[in-house]
């Protein structure tokens, strides 16, 4: 890059440009010299020619270079044209074939030495290429390895030719003034490239070697910015505020335990005492708690829930601290209310709702009970961040499902004289260097064993040829009293409407579950609906709960054993988990069916869902099918995407660049030294306003 100014330049004003190019290149986000060297390629072509016949393998992308012996052209019996162009390789012949395109015939003549590069097939015998790139050499020419052609991301209207001018342009404008923001020892350390080669050599790469060293030097330097970003994030929160101390001595703890019908696992014991440590310090604990459906998270976070309330403010005091949990929605809210009821009877502990859909005079009511501090655990959905709720003594802040609340939200609780204390829940386990970069300012907890007796879902696919049984085992085990859930892909994502859900519930109330009691449950029903269902459900007046997957989140009927998913396909694999943890809550083996449209055509989520119930497996299989996009995007963390990083493939990266930076951040938290001047700003500038960073101090 050169200075900020020149940065700033509009790529319009440079050479070979132009505004006609500038505005088409607008629709790509490109406008200035800044913008146009970091659009990085997404691919390179391989117009080296290095590969040898015997090289090939189909399928697989390779360049070849030789001379033009024949070009040849027939209509075949579909009307279509055939172009046929047959090379000498020195060791072989090779064709290259296009169709409908007879113009291209014009472009060749025998004699000609070309490169052809494309994924080869081999037909009759003769390695063929299907519409392969072609670059033609000029007399004498060789091709040499350092052929590469980058390939950009594109828009509607845009051309490579066009991207391709505009940063050769920005390289141009660039050439010999681009800041270093790596100190010089740093870049020797990593052996990483200066900056200005590794533009050189991401855009116009001199070898495959080099397009490799080049774009280390920029994933690094991303995830080294966002790790150091989040340092900064967290540093900042810890030096705002204090946080209460909240210390579980051997007394309380027992407390505590007694109050639980079970024994907590050795995984719950381990965090427990994680969370206990934490807590314990005025430092604000920031603390995420990742584990697999079932495995207890909750039973945890009632336990660093009640060591707060289990506190008093002072020693000299009757006043006891505050703790509140943020459900994603309101059945869920619901449910952890009821159960906290249940498990706090006769304890004094007064457990506080506070929804949507609540009547104003009740609502009140819970305000004025929280803000008096006799509300000890208020349990809540986004009715607890709109501002209305004050707390009087607040020591602890439990997100369930991290996810569906985003990085931002998380400081919305702090209110008062201290910081609380905040535990941050997902069910949707990753790999730790993606948790590292993900939530980098959270320190991570893992709870990976279930609790004993629990055993894994029976788990089938079921095409259309086995409905028909599948129907009759689900009516034989509900006939034996088992309860079970029938799952409709929800209305935003299938683009269904409530009349196609209806018809669903009605078809099976006709159909192959009339001799059953049926209830109906979706997102459009009001919360006082929706929480009456689920009571009969949960009480046994009905066998059957149709529904969205309003209940793919913390649904807890330990009676509900069995589950049939319809269209299964449509749901992503991290909800097909999900779903099938609602009957994997009790002692007796669940069952669920994910019914597909087609009988045996392969489909790699819910074949994935089949084969494991392990949700870190299929975890990190949902990242390889789908990438971490949608864990770092502007959607679910309230940050900007990475640009080039790749956080599956880049792991070994993420956790290299969080060691250095806890290195860096230890020696130099300010980065005031002058020769991270540069870094410091670039920070600021990417991450200063999401991550509320200011002006480091």
């Amino acid at each position: 890059m050169v200075a900020d100014a020149g940065l700033a330049t509009r790529l319009e004003r440079l050479p070979g440009v132009g505004t006609a190019r500038g505005e088409k290149l607008a629709k790509l986000g490109l406008t200035t010299v800044r913008d146009a060297l970091m659009h990085f390629p997404r691919e390179y072509r391989d117009f080296s020619g290095a590969h040898a016949l015997a090289d090939l393998r189909e399928g697989e992308h390779a360049s070849i270079v030789g001379d033009v012996t024949d070009v040849g052209s027939r209509t075949l019996h579909s009307g279509r044209t055939m172009l046929t162009v047959i090379l000498d390789c020195g060791g072989g012949r090779a064709r290259a074939v296009w169709f409908s395109m007879p113009f291209m015939a014009k472009r060749f003549a025998k004699g000609m030495r070309v490169v052809v590069a494309g994924q080869p097939r081999l037909s009759s015998g003769t390695w063929e290429f299907a519409h392969p790139d072609v670059r033609w050499l000029a007399g004498g020419e060789e091709a040499h390895a350092s052929d590469w052609l980058a390939v950009y991301p594109l828009a509607e209207g845009v051309q490579q030719s066009h991207v391709r001018l505009a940063v050769q342009a920005a390289l141009d404008h660039a050439a010999g003034a681009c800041p270093e923001a790596l100190p010089e020892e740093m870049l020797a350390a990593k052996d990483l490239l200066a900056i200005e080669q590794a533009f050189r050599e991401i855009h116009c790469p001199s070898s495959r070697e080099m397009i490799g060293r080049a774009r280390r030097r920029f994933v690094y330097q991303e995830l080294l910015m966002l790790q150091l970003a989040l340092r900064m994030h967290r540093s900042r929160q810890q030096r705002a505020k204090a946080a209460p101390a909240i210390p579980v001595d051997l007394r309380l703890d027992a407390r505590i335990r007694a109050r639980f019908p079970f024994e907590f696992t050795p995984a719950q014991k381990r965090v427990c005492a994680e969370l206990a440590a934490d807590m314990a310090r005025t430092e604000p604990m920031n603390r995420l708690l990742q584990g697999d459906v079932g495995s207890g998270k909750t039973a945890v976070a009632v336990y660093a829930m009640l060591a707060a309330v289990g506190t008093r403010v002072a020693a000299d005091s009757n006043e006891r601290f505050q703790a509140a949990i943020m459900a994603p929605t309101g059945l869920l809210a619901r449910q952890h209310h009821q159960t906290l009821s249940r498990l706090l009877a006769g304890s004094g502990v007064e457990v506080e709702l506070l929804v949507g859909g609540q009547t104003a005079k009740r609502r009140e009511a819970a305000l004025e009970r929280i803000a008096a501090g006799t509300a000890g655990i208020v349990v809540g959905t986004q009715a607890l961040v709109a501002g209305a709720a004050r707390f009087r003594h607040l020591a602890l802040v439990v997100i369930d499902e991290q996810h569906r609340f985003g990085v931002l939200q998380r400081a919305v609780l702090q209110q008062g004289q201290a910081d609380p204390h905040t535990l941050v829940m997902t069910a949707t386990p990753i790999p730790r260097t993606i948790a590292h970069a993900v939530y980098g300012d959270l320190d991570v907890s893992t709870l990976d064993e279930p609790p004993p007796g629990r055993q894994p879902v029976a788990t089938y696919r079921v095409g259309p040829d086995d409905l028909d049984r599948w129907w009759e085992f689900v009516r034989k085990k509900l006939a034996g009293g088992r309860r079970g859930y029938v799952v409709v892909p929800a209305v935003e994502e299938s683009k269904r409407d409530l009349a196609t859900i209806a018809s669903a519930y009605e078809a099976l109330a006709n159909g192959p579950l009339e001799a059953f009691r049926l209830g109906l449950v979706h997102g459009r029903l009001q919360p006082t609906e929706k929480a009456a269902v689920m009571e009969e459900f949960r009480g046994g007046r009905l066998d059957v709960l149709v529904a969205t997957s309003v209940i793919e989140v913390g649904i807890d009927v330990p009676e509900a054993t069995i589950m049939t998913i319809l269209d299964a396909e449509s749901f992503g694999l991290a909800q097909l988990h999900q779903l099938r943890g609602r009957v994997a809550r009790g002692a007796t083996q669940g069952i669920c069916g994910a019914v597909m449209s087609s009988q045996g055509e392969p489909h790699p989520r819910v074949d994935a869902f089949v084969a494991t119930t392990d949700g870190f497996t299929l975890a990190e299989t949902d990242l390889r099918l789908r990438g971490p996009g949608d864990l770092v995007g502007t959607r679910q963390s309230g940050m900007p995407p990475l640009y080039l990083a790749d956080l599956l493939r880049d792991g070994s990266v993420v956790a290299e660049a969080r060691r250095d930076a806890l290195e860096l951040f230890e020696k130099d938290p300010a980065l005031a030294d002058p020769s991270l001047e540069r870094l410091r700003k670039l920070i600021l500038d990417r991450w200063g306003a999401t991550l509320g960073l200011g002006e480091v101090a």
